[in-house]
């Protein structure tokens, strides 16, 4: 499909106009979680008040749930922790991207083993400045 210059003007200003569209969908999201997360607040302070774990209502039942995450603050501390106790299962199983891309920009005859790549164009449009703006 060959298109001219006028058709790909208006392809680009369909994308802008989806994008814009897109960051201002996003905020109101944005916005909506800020306010659940404070309703949600208040629910979890009212299970505590109330000392219960789930409520039922008309709505539903609410459970309260304790989520705990883990995180470590000395990487070389946890890595060699976790190699003297042989627990690779400690780690997600995926590769920091970046890494993996210098490593090979910088090594191109080692290939890791197992390693899989796919590749794909995209297209970005920078908006033109308007007057107003310059």
């Amino acid at each position: 499909m060959e298109l001219d210059n006028n058709q790909i003007e208006k392809l680009m200003q369909v994308s802008v106009n989806m994008r814009d569209k897109i960051d201002e969908l996003e905020k109101q999201i944005t916005d909506i979680k800020v306010k659940r997360d404070k309703v949600d607040m208040a629910l979890s302070e009212a299970c505590r008040t109330l000392n219960v774990t789930s409520l039922k209502t008309n709505v539903g039942t609410l459970s309260r749930i304790l989520k705990t995450r883990y995180w470590t603050s000395d990487w070389a501390e946890m890595f060699k922790f976790t190699k003297e106790h042989d627990l690779p299962e400690f780690y997600e199983k995926r590769l920091t991207q970046s890494v993996v891309k210098e490593f090979l920009e910088n090594n191109p005859d080692k290939h890791p083993p197992g390693l899989q790549a796919t590749s794909e164009y995209t297209v970005r449009i920078t908006k033109s400045k308007t007057k107003e703006e310059v």
